[in-house]
């Protein structure tokens, strides 16, 4: 148990069976009254974002959540299959609670698996990832009146846009934290 003035950006805890992430802190002390955090989380579990007000002194149950590094294999339908690359042990994720995150993985990807305890809670993707075009129309001759953009659909089906240079068949960075293109991939 911590103070929930030792908080910071990142952690994890436990309160009335919920596990949250702190996703950011905000310390308000006025003269007259005790120090208020304010706390943005993240439920774990089902993904809501949420405001909290403790006050100081307010004890806060921390968790670990482990991390394991484990290899995507493929899509069985309605789960996604990961393995541990030491134990050859597969372990299957349900495909609709990962539906972000199965648009950046193609085969044989090395993704942080996070759990707490005997529930796996998910899976935490690089910044960027290099997926393959495999649709885009080509690029119209003086179309460039500002930043021209395209659309084009990915080997996993995430449709982004992309400058107009880019032509069918490249790899491109893409961002994990909001889809899009991030530059060419050598």
């Amino acid at each position: 148990m911590i103070n929930v003035t030792e908080l910071k950006v990142g952690n994890y805890f436990l309160e009335e069976n919920v596990l949250y992430q702190v996703l950011d802190v905000l310390l308000n002390k006025t003269a007259m009254r005790k120090m208020v955090v304010k706390l943005k989380v993240k439920n774990v579990r089902t993904g809501a974002i949420s405001e909290m007000s403790r006050n100081s002194g307010y004890a806060i149950e921390t968790v670990k959540i482990d991390k394991k590094k484990m290899q995507y294999l493929y899509d069985s339908g309605d789960f996604l299959v990961f393995m541990d690359q030491s134990t050859y042990e597969q372990i299957e994720l349900p495909k609709e609670s990962l539906k972000w995150e199965s648009q950046f993985l193609r085969g044989d990807e090395e993704v942080d698996v996070t759990s707490f305890g005997d529930e796996i809670l998910g899976v935490l993707l690089p910044s960027k990832v290099v997926l393959k075009i495999t649709e885009c129309e080509p690029a119209v001759r003086g179309d460039t009146v500002n930043k021209a953009m395209k659309e084009a659909v990915l080997e996993t089906g995430l449709k982004v846009k992309v400058p107009l240079f880019i032509s069918q068949g490249e790899e491109i960075y893409v961002r994990t934290d909001n889809g899009q293109y991030d530059g060419r991939a050598n």
